[in-house]
C-alpha cells in the first residue's frame, strides 16, 4: 500500500483477508480485563476462515502465558498463535551476533526465554562484558537493572530494545511502557537503541512468512506503533477505537500513521467498510455522514455520526492536508464512538 487514504470493502474484512495480525493490549483486552465485543468479533472472524496471530510489543511474557490469558477471556489461543516483541528482539540480535554471544537481558521471562532459544548466553551484570543489551518491559524492573544496562551500553554493548512504546493501557489507565524505561538508559548513556518491535514491520513479516498468508490485515489500537508498522510494511491496517489512539487522532494523523480502515471494536472484522467519496462543494460523504475543510477548518454535516462520521472527517482532512492546506487542529472535535457503532453504523458522538 503506497496511498495514505481510507479503503472501502464491500465484503467483511474477515472474508477479504486470510490473516489478522492482532495487537493485544487495547484490542483483545485491557490489562487483565476483557474488552466488550473482542471475543465475539474474533470468533466470528475465525468462523469466516480468517487465521489469527496475536502480535504484541509486550516482551515480558511467554507465548504460553499470553495464550492462557486469551483463552480465559473466551478467545481460544495456542502458543503458536502468539508472536511477541521478545521473539522479534532475539531475531534482531541474531542478525549481528554469533551463537553463544553474551547478552545482558533487562526484562521479563519472555525476553529471557526468547534470547536463550536464539542461542545466546544470558547474563545479568555489566561486569560480564556482554556483547549486547536486550531491554524489554517487565513490571518488576527497577533501578538496579536499568543501571546494569546503562553500564553495559556505556561500555560498548549493542543496545537493542524490544519496542519503544512510551505507555501501555491497563485497567486503571495508562502506565509507563518499555519506551519510557528505555528512555532512562538512553538518557544516562546518550545511546539510541535499535528496536525490534512495532512500528518496525519485523513481527508482521515473520508472522506472514510463518503462516503463508495471501493477504494480511494488521489490527491495532495505536497509530504510532500498530498502524505505522502496517504502513511501513505495506500491509492494510484496521484501527479499533478501544485503546490508546482516538478517532480525533485518526483525523489529525500524518500520512505514515493513517489506518486503512476504522472500527469501534473487533466487530469491525465482520462487516463491510464503506469508502468515503467526494461530493459537491468540497464535502466528503460516508453513508449519511459528511465532512469538509473550509479555510483550514473542519466542518461536519450529514444525518449520522459514529464511525461513518469519523471516516468522512478523515477523508476530508487528509485530502486537504495532502493538497498542502493547513488544518486547524482546534476545529477537530472529540469524535466519540459508542459500542453500538461496532458494526460501522453511525449511532452518535
Amino acid at each position: 500500500m503506497t496511498h495514505a487514504r481510507l479503503l472501502g470493502s464491500d465484503t467483511p474484512l474477515a472474508e477479504r483477508y486470510d490473516l489478522a495480525l492482532v495487537d493485544l493490549d487495547g484490542v483483545a483486552y485491557r490489562g487483565h480485563e476483557p474488552i466488550d465485543g473482542a471475543a465475539a468479533g474474533l470468533a466470528g472472524a475465525r468462523a469466516a476462515g480468517m487465521r489469527l496471530v496475536f502480535v504484541t510489543n509486550n516482551a515480558s511474557r511467554e507465548p504460553e502465558s499470553v495464550a492462557d490469558q486469551l483463552t480465559s477471556l473466551d478467545i481460544p489461543t495456542q502458543p503458536g498463535d502468539v508472536l511477541t516483541a521478545a521473539q522479534a528482539c532475539a531475531a534482531l540480535l541474531a542478525t549481528r551476533l554469533r551463537p553463544g554471544a553474551t547478552v545482558l537481558v533487562v526484562g521479563g521471562a519472555g525476553l529471557v526465554t526468547a534470547v536463550r532459544e536464539a542461542g545466546f548466553v544470558v547474563v545479568t551484570s555489566a561486569d560480564e562484558h556482554p556483547e549486547a543489551v536486550a531491554q524489554g518491559f517487565a513490571p518488576e524492573l527497577g533501578w538496579a537493572q536499568l543501571a546494569e544496562a546503562a553500564y553495559a551500553v556505556a561500555g560498548g554493548a549493542w543496545f537493542v530494545a524490544s519496542n519503544l512504546d512510551k505507555s501501555l493501557p491497563t485497567a486503571r489507565g495508562f502506565a509507563p511502557g518499555n519506551g519510557a524505561l528505555v528512555g532512562a538508559v538512553q538518557a544516562a548513556t546518550g545511546v539510541v537503541p535499535d528496536s525490534a518491535g512495532k512500528p518496525a514491520s519485523t513481527m508482521y513479516e515473520i508472522a506472514v512468512e510463518r503462516h503463508g498468508a495471501r493477504a494480511a490485515l494488521v489490527v491495532g489500537d495505536r497509530l504510532d506503533t500498530d498502524l505505522a508498522g502496517a504502513r511501513t510494511g505495506g500491509f492494510a491496517g484496521l484501527h479499533v477505537l478501544t485503546g490508546v489512539s482516538t478517532a480525533r487522532d485518526d483525523v489529525l494523523a500524518p500520512a505514515g500513521l493513517r489506518p486503512h480502515y476504522i472500527a469501534a471494536d473487533l466487530g469491525g472484522l465482520l462487516v463491510p467498510h464503506p469508502e468515503p467519496v467526494p461530493a459537491a462543494e468540497g464535502w466528503w460523504t460516508c453513508g449519511d455522514a459528511a465532512a469538509r475543510v473550509v479555510a483550514g477548518r473542519l466542518e461536519l454535516g450529514g444525518a449520522s455520526a459514529g464511525v461513518d462520521l469519523v471516516r468522512a472527517a478523515c477523508a476530508a482532512a487528509w485530502a486537504a492536508v495532502d493538497a498542502g492546506e493547513d488544518l486547524d487542529a482546534s476545529s477537530v472535535p472529540d469524535l466519540r464512538v459508542t459500542p453500538e457503532d461496532a458494526a460501522g453504523v453511525g449511532a452518535g458522538r
